[in-house]
This record gives C-alpha cells, sequence and structure tokens, in this order.
C-alpha cells in the first residue's frame, strides 16, 4: 500500500469506470437529516456516498450533491435494489424510479447493487438481465452485488455474456472478525473490487486488545485503525457517522501506515457478523 493513499485515491472497476477508495454510507440516517449529513461530507472531501432505496434517503444524498458545488462527474453514487423486489421488470421500474425521482444525478447510477441475494435463481438473473440493460443503456456505469455468498455469485456464470464479467463490485460486512476470505478470494480471481460496509465493526470493538495498543502506537482513534486496516486489505470501507466531527474523523486515515505485520495480526479469521447475512441464504430454483 502506497503511503501516498489519499482521499482522493480511486479503484478501476472493470467497467473502466474509477470510484473512490473511500466511501460515505448512509445506512440509517433519517432522510430529515441526511442532507446536511452528505453535505458535510462532500465538503470534507468524500466523492463516494454510498446509499440503498430501502434507506429511504435517496433523495436527500441527491440533493446534496447538487448543492456541494461539485461537479457531478466527480461524486460516485451508488444505491441498490430493495432486496423484498423480485425479477426483471421489478429491477426495470426500480432503476427508472431512481432516476425519475432524483434528477440531480443527471441521468445516471454510478454504481447499482442488487442488495440481497433473496428470491429464486431464475429471478436473480432476471434482475441482473435488467442491470445489464441499463448499463449498456447508460443509465447505470457499473454494476455490482451486495451480501452474495460465493454460490450466488456463482450462478452468474450461468447468464452467459454479461455475467460476472459485467460484475464490478461486491458489498460485505467485513472487518477484522469477519474477513469472508472465501469471498474476498472470488473477488480477487474475478477481478471484483470489494467494498466493506460497517468497517468499524458499529463501535462494538473500540476496546478491544488487538485495537487498543494499534491507536495508542499511531495516535489515531480505534475506528481510524479500523478503517486503515480496510484500505490495507485492498477494500473500499464505507464509514457511516451523522457526526460531523466523526464524519473529518474517519477521513483522517491517509497519514499513517499500519506495518505488514499489524495487518495480518488484524485478520483473525473469526465469523462474528454485528449485521444481517444473507450470504448464507440457500439458492433456490
Amino acid at each position: 500500500m502506497s503511503p501516498a493513499l489519499n482521499i482522493s485515491s480511486t479503484v478501476r472497476l472493470r467497467s473502466g469506470y474509477t470510484m473512490p477508495r473511500l466511501g460515505f454510507g448512509v445506512y440509517q440516517t433519517p432522510a430529515d437529516i441526511c442532507k446536511p449529513v452528505v453535505l458535510h461530507a462532500l465538503r470534507t472531501g468524500y466523492r463516494h456516498i454510498d446509499s440503498a432505496t430501502v434507506y429511504r434517503n435517496e433523495r436527500p444524498c441527491a440533493q446534496a450533491i447538487a448543492a456541494s458545488g461539485t461537479p457531478r462527474s466527480e461524486i460516485f453514487f451508488t444505491t441498490k435494489l430493495p432486496p423484498r423486489l423480485r425479477g426483471y421488470a421489478a429491477t426495470v421500474e426500480a432503476i427508472q424510479g431512481v432516476l425519475d425521482q432524483n434528477p440531480e444525478l443527471e441521468g445516471y447510477i454510478d454504481l447499482y447493487l442488487i442488495h440481497a441475494p433473496y428470491g429464486t435463481r431464475e429471478e436473480r438473473l432476471g434482475q441482473w438481465k435488467a442491470m445489464v440493460e441499463a448499463a449498456k443503456a447508460g443509465k447505470v456505469r457499473s454494476l455490482g452485488v451486495s451480501n452474495y455468498g460465493v454460490h450466488h455469485l456463482e450462478e452468474l456464470k450461468h447468464f452467459g455474456d454479461g455475467g460476472v464479467s459485467m460484475l464490478s463490485v461486491g458489498q460485505w460486512e467485513l472487518h477484522p472478525w469477519l474477513p469472508r476470505h472465501d469471498i474476498v478470494s472470488w473477488c480477487e480471481r474475478e477481478g471484483v473490487a470489494v467494498q466493506a460496509y460497517a468497517p468499524v465493526v458499529r463501535a462494538t470493538r473500540m476496546e478491544d486488545p488487538l485495537i487498543v495498543p494499534l491507536a495508542e502506537k499511531y495516535k489515531k482513534t480505534p475506528a481510524q485503525i479500523l478503517l486503515r486496516w480496510s484500505l490495507q486489505m485492498g477494500w473500499i470501507p464505507l464509514p457511516k457517522s451523522v457526526h460531523n466531527e466523526r464524519i473529518e474523523e474517519n477521513a483522517g486515515v491517509f497519514d499513517f501506515e499500519l506495518t505488514g505485520e499489524e495487518v495480518k495480526r488484524l485478520d483473525t479469521g473469526r465469523y462474528e457478523p454485528v449485521c444481517w447475512d444473507p450470504t448464507k441464504e440457500e439458492t433456490k430454483g
């Protein structure tokens, strides 16, 4: 990992587009405060916003993007297909709905994800078909999935042309106590960028003996240690906060670097999620 990594650093996706290496999540951010929160993140230097239709805050995110004064082309906006929706037709309608309701996005979504692998294989492949068509039409620039297990990811190989070849990003809960080696290895083999949600473990490990000595050594907060670890694992962390000072703190992870041994030590190999885990969902149909 280059010490020159900074908040403007990006990764090139297989779609040909670039994605900022640090994202800003808005999960559970109430719609009535989301606009000023996202606006502060953008003014802090974030250029990557991760939303979802089920979060009910796409609209204020889009409004903040427009109000920021930053060109739309410089902001990477992600949203996701609601888990309750199934199949091709519902996905076509969902994508168009995001664009119709948010003209500030200027006619395209940077990254669209299937939020969870619910339903049957036929329904999931129908969702993917609609997303591939949206990408070819310029409505979506990059495609991805969230919360897929390896068995779900392998299904995309049955899609044929435009299956795995158009999968740019995968998003999962990832942190030292949930490194998901099987899924991450699959993505590395296939050239899929890995995003990490809940990268600071929902603040449940701030006093963990693995983290505290590193925070003291580098004079950083435990959250900053966790975010830096995520970056050095090669992932794209998506921290969230509604507090301005925490938003700024989470961006302050580019002036230090963990050693290789410290990175290895934090990879516990455990399975201890703090969120839902649809990766365990059985395939159907």
